[in-house]
C-alpha cells in the first residue's frame, strides 16, 4: 500500500497534552493531522496507553506543492516552516481516540487507510 500521509514534522517534546512524541502528517484532503499518545486511567493503578488522531485546526496543507499553508486569510502568503506547527495553544479538533493500536507505526497504518479514502473520494 502506497503511503499517502505525508509527514511534515515530528517531535519529541511538543505543546500538545502529553510527555510522548506527536506526529504532524499532510493529508490529501489539504488537511493537517496530528498523532499523539496519552496514558488513560483502566483502574484503580492500571493504565494503558491510547492514540489520538485530531486536525490542527489552525494549518492547511497543499498536498501537491507539499507547503504548509496558515489557516488565517490574513497570513495565507507568508511562508510556514515544519516546526511552527507545534505552538503553545493549539487549536486542534479530536477525531479519533484509539486505544487498540499498540505503536506509532500502527497508528501511521491507521491514518494512511483514512487518507486512501480521502484519495478514492477525492
Amino acid at each position: 500500500m502506497k503511503l499517502l500521509a505525508k509527514l511534515i514534522h515530528k517531535t519529541y517534546m511538543s505543546y500538545l497534552p502529553t510527555a510522548f512524541p506527536a506526529h504532524f502528517y499532510g493529508m490529501p484532503n489539504g488537511k493537517v493531522y496530528l498523532i499523539y499518545s496519552r496514558f488513560y486511567d483502566i483502574k484503580f493503578g492500571e493504565s494503558g496507553l491510547e492514540f489520538v488522531f485530531a486536525i490542527h485546526q489552525e494549518f492547511l496543507y497543499d498536498y501537491k506543492k507539499e507547503k504548509i499553508i496558515p489557516n488565517d486569510k490574513i497570513k495565507k502568503t507568508s511562508p510556514i516552516s515544519a516546526e511552527s506547527i507545534d505552538k503553545p495553544y493549539p487549536k486542534i479538533k479530536i477525531i479519533n481516540i484509539n486505544r487498540d493500536i499498540n505503536s506509532y507505526g500502527e497508528a501511521l497504518n491507521f491514518l494512511n487507510n483514512e487518507a486512501q479514502k480521502m484519495k478514492k473520494y477525492a
